[in-house]
């Protein structure tokens, strides 16, 4: 062969080795960037996640904050209410007949208190004699023997609960049997 052919041969051969490692490190790019693409895409599907959970997790927050934002106000009226109650259950037939106006007013009082805390989602717990103790909704203050009654039926209410919206925000306060002796 020619000198001239050897050569061009040998400069092919360089050429065809360097677009090879060429072809090599556009392969290695191209790996390299869809590596990236993939690691942005995962990032980018995580923060979406993300935003997403964040969105729910204000809304519930807001809903929260909207039924029992109240809560501590309602919980310091209700000591009022009380009050109310007790003043009522104090009058007799005598100073329900002396007082008549005054035991009106204290009556038409405490069913707008009622009203509003209704209006908020305050209900009363109003357990009845003979029914079952719940540890839910009450709070027993004594236990005592009584015939004729089971362990756990409350004998006494002393105080009304309350509940907002289906938190307890009050349980009530009562007598509960204990086991009657026999």
């Amino acid at each position: 062969m020619s000198e001239m052919k050897k050569d061009e041969i040998a400069e092919d051969q360089a050429l065809m080795g360097d677009e090879g490692l060429e072809a090599d490190i556009v392969a290695d790019e191209l790996e390299a960037l869809r590596a990236e693409r993939d690691e942005m895409r995962d990032r980018f599907m995580r923060a979406l996640a993300d935003a997403e959970n964040i969105r729910k997790r204000g809304e519930r927050d807001r809903r929260e904050a909207e039924q029992y934002g109240g809560s501590k106000l309602a919980r310091d009226l209700l000591p009022v209410f009380d009050n109310l109650k007790r003043a009522l259950d104090a009058a007799g037939d005598e100073t329900r007949e002396v007082a008549k106006g005054l035991i009106e007013g204290i009556e038409l009082t405490m069913k707008e208190l009622i009203s509003v805390l209704g209006k908020h989602g305050v209900e009363p717990v109003v357990p009845e004699i003979g029914d079952r103790f719940d540890p839910q909704l009450h709070q027993a203050m004594f236990e005592a023997p009584v015939p004729g009654t089971k362990a756990g039926d409350i004998i006494q209410v002393m105080t009304e609960g309350f509940m907002l919206h289906e938190r307890l925000l009050r349980p009530a306060q009562v007598g509960v049997s204990s086991t009657p002796k026999s």
